[in-house]
């Protein structure tokens, strides 16, 4: 069954990040990742930019509005995610455990027959 293990954080801990810290963080998600091709569950994964960039739709029977910035005013936002492969959720539990990221969601992926 596939997962999304979705990342969250507070984003001025990237923004006022040192040149260090953010090799650390990136060698620790590289380890991640290499577990879970030994592992045979990577199937994907992309960090996201800052939650400024983004643009909401909201669809409606006046039309579309259009909102520059994220959806939620939040601390945490959605930062970035893994796509896995696990047997069950125990399995995507233990993965996302094994992630470098304080608050990390897990949602199984809707697989759609045919």
């Amino acid at each position: 069954m596939k997962y999304a293990l979705l990342l969250y954080g507070d984003e001025k801990t990237w923004t006022s990040a040192t040149e260090e810290q953010l090799e650390e963080a990136s060698a620790a998600h590289g380890r991640f990742t290499e577990m879970l091709t030994a592992r045979g569950a990577y199937l994907g994964g992309e960090e996201l930019d800052c939650s400024s960039t983004a643009v909401t739709l909201r669809k409606g029977a006046v039309g579309t509005l259009r909102t520059d910035g994220p959806y939620a005013e939040t601390v945490e936002h959605l930062g970035g995610f893994y796509l896995v492969e696990a047997r069950d959720l125990d399995e995507a539990i233990e993965f996302a455990t094994a992630c470098p990221e304080e608050i990390v969601e897990i949602r199984p992926v809707v697989e759609y027959q045919g």
